[in-house]
């Protein structure tokens, strides 16, 4: 998780006030995904942690404060990988594809329970809670950096190109988990190659017919989860 191991200066303790808050920040990834936020309790964020009530207030002044800071290091890792992706040399389709890969890896992947932003959000309603809103800030990144790569496809439907996407991400995350993870995770990515068929025939200078046939292959991203590493 991105940005989780700098130390504290002037403190000479810096380091170990760095690793406890990792430790704090990591078991709280794995419970808050695996068992709920509002189910796990401090006394056991500490006790699991191996740290001190003392040291959690240090860094949280909540634990309300910690799971939005659990939910900016999921989305701080997703940002980083997909960042790494659109910067090197791979086609915007394979970019896509790479994505659904990936998410498809993870449906089918042991321990999985759905996506932890709209576990979040579920347990957070309030469009106003803090936790709510990071759910909120990430979905609306993610739909940007979609669309983006879709405007390099299509230059006409690329906003529905993208919310069709997401749509697809969001369902089959919640099927993946409550019925038959294989099923889900081939629609999603017939939905995805089905998307792109479309939207290449009416990108610029694309007048071509879409190809019929089966999905190609694709490569997972490593690393393009929405679920804490190691959950």
């Amino acid at each position: 998780m991105g940005g989780m191991t700098q130390t504290a200066s002037g403190t000479g303790t810096g380091r170990k006030v760095s690793e406890a808050r990792e430790r704090l920040l990591g078991t709280a990834a794995r419970l808050f995904y695996a068992e709920g936020i509002h189910t796990v309790g401090v006394d056991r964020l500490v006790a699991e942690a191996k740290v001190t009530n003392a040291t959690f207030y240090r860094h949280f002044r909540s634990k309300e404060e910690l799971a939005v800071a659990y939910i900016e290091s999921v989305d701080q890792a997703i940002r980083t990988q997909i960042g790494a992706l659109t910067a090197a040399d791979v086609p915007t389709d394979d970019i896509l594809r790479g994505i659904g890969a990936s998410l498809v890896e993870q449906i089918r992947s042991p321990g999985y329970r759905g996506c932890a932003f709209l576990n979040a959000a579920a347990e957070f309603p309030d469009p106003a809670h803090p936790v709510h809103r990071a759910v909120v800030s990430h979905r609306a990144w993610f739909l940007r950096t979609i669309t983006g790569l879709f405007a390099e496809i299509t230059t006409d439907q690329a906003d529905h190109a993208g919310r069709h996407f997401v749509m697809l991400r969001d369902g089959a995350m919640s099927a993946g988990y409550l019925g038959d993870p294989v099923l889900a995770g081939e629609t999603l990515q017939r939905g995805i190659e089905g998307l792109l068929r479309i939207h290449t025939a009416r990108g610029p200078g694309g007048s071509a017919a879409p190809t019929p046939g089966d999905a190609p292959s694709a490569t997972a991203v490593t690393g393009i989860e929405c679920a804490p590493p190691d959950a």
